[in-house]
């Protein structure tokens, strides 16, 4: 299969696209900054308007990756560059696919894209928030600018939390719990809905291949936890004793310090993946202290 990456030379990009091509797949990296090696046939565009790389699309399958990182101040400018930095490549992919045949459409989205949800057990047919806006409002844009993509088949993609050795979630994860900050967040029940990076890539794979999944599927293992059960899981394969917890008034005192959003650590989803356990899809980590253990084991990159 033929497999056109955007947004290839991100940290979850240069995982899909090492592992289709190491199952012999051909992937094509579209990107503004040179893919890395080993990780399929590097394509340049400036994810703005229709180019020469629009080609590459006929007859091949597309995954949308595009997207600036969230990990930033929650500011009017910054909402704007995540929207934009989202809506306008895949706004691009659009105009491309309408010249060519493509596919199969698998679009990037999150989970974030409900909101602070509380309690309820989300699956795939759980209405959308209206808020916060650099939650569910960019990824409700992210998704509209990919509604009327022409491809044969489409995948929407709300994903959790993926968790990947050597990754900046990863390391700043485990960073607080070895400095002795592994505490509880806020009140520690805000939900967590996270996914190993071997079952992200193997939905991934998933979504390509069964013709049966269409539309919104929910990336995310079946096992969701609340945030003190992840701070806990993490002391334990740490062998760190248990620490104070960090108020929420802190949280967003550090969050500035750290130009980042509180909200990331203060909101919380419990969301399922209904539709991939109706497929029969089997997840190699589906318990937290399990994929834990793994990623502290495990190198960055040695996946496949």
């Amino acid at each position: 299969m033929k497999v056109v990456v955007a947004g290839g030379s991100g940290g979850l990009g240069r995982a899909v696209s090492r592992d289709l091509t190491g199952r012999g797949h051909e992937v094509v990296v579209l990107s503004r900054s040179p893919a890395a090696p080993g990780s399929g046939r590097w394509v340049r565009w400036d994810g703005g308007t229709v180019g020469d790389w629009a080609g590459e699309l006929a007859g091949a399958a597309l995954v949308n990756l595009c997207g600036a990182l969230v990990d930033r101040p929650p500011t009017p400018a910054n909402v704007a560059l995540l929207t934009r930095s989202r809506v306008d490549p895949t706004r691009a992919l659009v105009r491309a696919a309408a010249l060519v045949e493509v596919p199969v459409w698998i679009q990037m989205s999150t989970l974030a894209i409900y909101g602070d949800a509380g309690d309820a057990v989300l699956d795939e047919a759980a209405p959308v928030a209206a808020g916060p806006p650099q939650m569910a409002g960019v990824a409700t844009a992210w998704e509209e600018a990919a509604a009327d993509a022409p491809a044969g088949r489409r995948v929407v993609l709300r994903t959790g939390i993926v968790l990947e050795s050597g990754t900046p979630a990863m390391r700043r994860l485990t960073g607080l719990a070895r400095w002795g900050l592994g505490g509880r967040v806020g009140d520690g029940r805000q939900w967590v809905s996270w996914l190993h990076v071997t079952d992200m890539l193997a939905i991934v794979r998933r979504c390509l291949d069964d013709g049966a999944l269409g539309g919104v599927v929910h990336a995310t293992s079946p096992r969701p936890v609340r945030n003190a059960e992840l701070m806990a899981t993490l002391r334990r394969a740490l062998h760190r004793p248990p620490a104070p917890p960090t108020p929420a008034p802190l949280v967003r005192l550090g969050a500035r310090v750290l130009r980042t959003d509180p909200a990331l650590a203060l909101t919380g989803r419990r969301c399922v993946p209904a539709r991939l356990l109706r497929s029969g899809f089997e997840f190699a980590h589906p318990e937290l202290g399990g994929a834990v253990a793994d990623l502290l084991t495990t190198r960055p990159a040695t996946r496949g």
